[in-house]
């Protein structure tokens, strides 16, 4: 089974919450948009959320369910 993936980007002056492409929400700041996407994930299990800083890079991940501990390899 496949992870929805959400992500949290910067888009101008505000910060939106995406699924893949779509965008779901947006917000004036970030920890609102981080907040609204963990809600969403959660919510969606399997799921993972991508933060990106406001450069564009990656800042953290988190996955929501099915998530094998150890990991395998």
């Amino acid at each position: 089974m496949s992870r929805t993936r959400y992500r949290v980007v910067p888009n101008g002056s505000v910060w939106q919450l995406r699924r893949e492409q779509a965008s779901l929400s947006n917000h004036s700041i970030k920890a609102d948009a981080v907040d609204a996407g963990r809600r969403v994930a959660k919510a969606n299990q399997p799921s993972q959320l991508i933060v990106h800083k406001a450069d564009g890079t990656i800042e953290a991940e988190y996955t929501y369910g099915g998530d094998p501990y150890p990991p395998q390899g």
